[in-house]
């Protein structure tokens, strides 16, 4: 009997696009050669609002073509989630890497495929993961993280960048995943 995968992608984070061009890979990887006999894929796709879409329109989503189904029921797991053996997440950035599916999935007892809510958390959040290997003693290179109340004052955090990094450097959001929000500042 083949194992039913459960392939969560799309997603509530501006990687949405990314979400689901990681989804296609991995649906063509587990549907081709031995694979096809081992497992039986069931595609659901998370609108940009929340939304678990299943059947046709999810294998729409994965083909590229997003489904606009006006719908103002508040989302929820689709009755086919009863049917998946095994949750394989292709979600990307908030509300996918960072934890909350999986702990979504730890809540309702089913297995899924990666890290739990901790690793998923720390490693998505560059600060926490920073400070995790600053504690494991792991050399790193050098940063400076811009909090809240930094951005508040940017005169000093923008001499902070100077004094600890220099031109150029690079500018990443602390919570996004892939290449999304990344910047080269070459100056002030």
């Amino acid at each position: 009997m083949a194992t039913r995968v459960g392939l969560v992608f799309g997603g509530r984070s501006g990687e949405h696009e990314v979400s689901i061009r990681s989804a296609r890979t991995v649906a063509e990887a587990l549907s081709t050669g031995a694979n096809r006999q081992r497992y039986r894929i069931i595609l659901h796709y998370v609108t940009r609002d929340g939304r678990w879409i299943v059947g046709d329109e999810a294998t729409a989503a994965l083909s590229g073509t997003i489904p606009v189904t006006p719908d103002n029921r508040l989302p929820r797991l689709p009755t086919t989630a009863r049917q998946v053996d095994v949750w394989f997440p292709v979600l990307h950035g908030p509300n996918g890497e960072d934890g909350t599916v999986q702990g979504l999935f730890t809540l309702l007892d089913q297995p899924f495929v990666g890290t739990g809510v901790l690793g998923a958390a720390v490693g998505m959040d560059k600060q926490a993961m920073k400070a995790a290997f600053a504690a494991a003693g792991l050399p790193q290179v050098r940063y400076v993280c811009a909090t809240a109340d930094g951005l508040a004052h940017p005169d000093e955090l923008v001499n902070r960048v100077e004094q600890h990094l220099g031109y150029p450097c690079f500018v990443k959001p602390a919570n996004l995943g892939s290449s999304v929000g990344i910047s080269k500042a070459g100056d002030r």
